[in-house]
């Protein structure tokens, strides 16, 4: 709630602050479009979220349709979640979904789950899931069917979020996360460096 009204008027709100404030939007917008419908999600309930007044999502952003627009996609996120060599991806990989659920609440690359409660923008979350995140690995990858080892690497990494963040499988939640990587990402890195 400190980048609550940052722009104010005599806040003394610099750039820092406004960038703290579209941080704060878009993670208000990516925590509520993966549990709600597109269409039930509000500008007030993203306001009341992120902190903030529903005009200053629209100073920042427009519409509710620009913003949407922006969290849908995968660019941002998918620099942190391919941010190591190939040789130690997939261990990075399953630390950052892991950490991202239990520092975060939620690993950014993870909305791809709720893209069925979406209709129209659904797909469109589904199509940039595919060209910026299972896409852009597959191109790291080198060999024969790198296409669908990134497509299974990236599914493995959906299943363990699903079970460590949504289903919460109190046996995954009450493990060190290290020990997890330990014991996971061999397999990931299986389909990376066969």
């Amino acid at each position: 709630m400190s980048t609550a009204y940052a722009d104010a008027p005599g806040a003394g709100a610099g750039r820092r602050d406004a960038e703290a404030t579209r941080a704060a939007i878009m993670t208000a917008a990516r925590h509520l479009l993966a549990r709600h419908a597109h269409g039930d999600i509000t500008l007030k309930a993203i306001a009341e979220r992120a902190g903030v007044s529903p005009p200053l999502i629209l100073k920042y952003f427009g519409n509710k349709d620009a913003l949407f627009s922006r969290v849908m996609n995968f660019e941002a996120d998918v620099e942190a979640f391919l941010d190591a060599p190939l040789h130690r991806l997939g261990a990075h990989m399953v630390r950052h979904v892991l950490t991202g659920h239990a520092e975060r609440g939620a690993d950014p690359v993870l909305r791809i789950v709720f893209a069925p409660l979406h209709g129209e923008q659904g797909e469109i979350l589904r199509a940039n899931f595919r060209s910026q995140v299972s896409g852009r690995l597959g191109e790291r990858l080198t060999g024969e069917d790198a296409g669908l080892r990134a497509e299974l690497a990236v599914s493995m990494l959906l299943g363990l979020g699903v079970m460590y963040g949504i289903a919460r499988g109190p046996h995954v939640r009450a493990t060190d996360i290290e020990e997890i990587v330990d014991r996971y990402a061999p397999a990931v890195q299986a389909h990376l460096t066969p």
